[in-house]
């Protein structure tokens, strides 16, 4: 388990704190808010194939679930479900368990960012390359006004709102169905309501550095989300077209 715990650390935390410590010192006014937006923007970069992929498996996944469901009540042997299954996604050029291993490959990563502006912050001579000096100054208010090294309820509100923005903008379009709704819509119910107040009580109690990486998080997948999915619409529009 230590060992788990030296890699993640050497790997995945220290490289990310550097980068922070070196673009506060880069930036004019060694502007730490800047410097955190930069990074998460960096990383978001990054990651963007995998989140690509992903956000675009999850939009085709939700367009074939009345096929998905129409195999589901007219074959019942499950091993025969199974392979209707493989073949629509096969036609679609779906992988289902692509979702599944980018999540892995991100929450690394994904956690390091998070605990880079949760404990890295103020930055430990320890944890710093030494090729690398802490700048002497740190502007911790962001935009003259916001202390980023205390909780800040602006931030966290914005973190909250802009989750409930991200999650809401990820969710299906509304079908007129009969019956009771399923499993699936019930937990994108909870967590479009739950998960943004969640996000709040977390910012509210953790310095604001915190609440503008998730903020700037939630921007970044806004905007990605939005690109993929009108990216989506007119490959349909093009397709009822032809």
């Amino acid at each position: 388990m230590s060992y788990i715990v030296l890699v993640y650390h050497e790997v995945f935390y220290k490289p990310l704190l550097n980068a922070l410590v070196f673009l506060t010192g880069a930036l004019p006014w060694n502007d730490l808010g800047f410097s955190v937006i930069i990074l998460t923007i960096a990383i978001r970069f990054i990651m963007f194939p995998l989140t690509h992929k992903m956000i675009h498996t999850q939009r085709k996944m939700k367009e074939i679930e009345p096929e998905l469901k129409k195999i589901q009540n007219e074959t019942k042997n499950k091993e025969e479900q199974g392979r209707a299954t493989m073949e629509l996604y096969k036609k679609h050029g779906i992988n289902p368990f692509s979702g599944f291993l980018n999540i892995l490959i991100q929450f690394p990563l994904l956690f390091a960012m998070y605990k880079v502006f949760w404990t890295g912050i103020p930055f430990k001579i320890e944890d710093i390359y030494n090729f690398l000096a802490i700048p002497a100054h740190i502007n911790v208010i962001f935009l003259g006004l916001i202390n980023l090294s205390v909780p800040n309820i602006f931030l966290a509100g914005l973190a909250a709102i802009s989750q409930f923005l991200q999650v809401k903008l990820a969710m299906p379009p509304k079908r007129e169905a009969a019956g009771k709704q399923g499993t699936g819509e019930m937990m994108q119910k909870q967590m479009l309501y739950m998960f943004p107040v969640l996000i709040f009580f977390i910012g509210f109690n953790l310095p604001a550095a915190v609440a503008l990486y998730w903020t700037t998080m939630n921007v970044f997948a806004i905007v990605h989300e939005a690109i993929v999915r009108n990216r989506l619409n007119d490959e349909r529009r093009k397709q009822t077209t032809n």
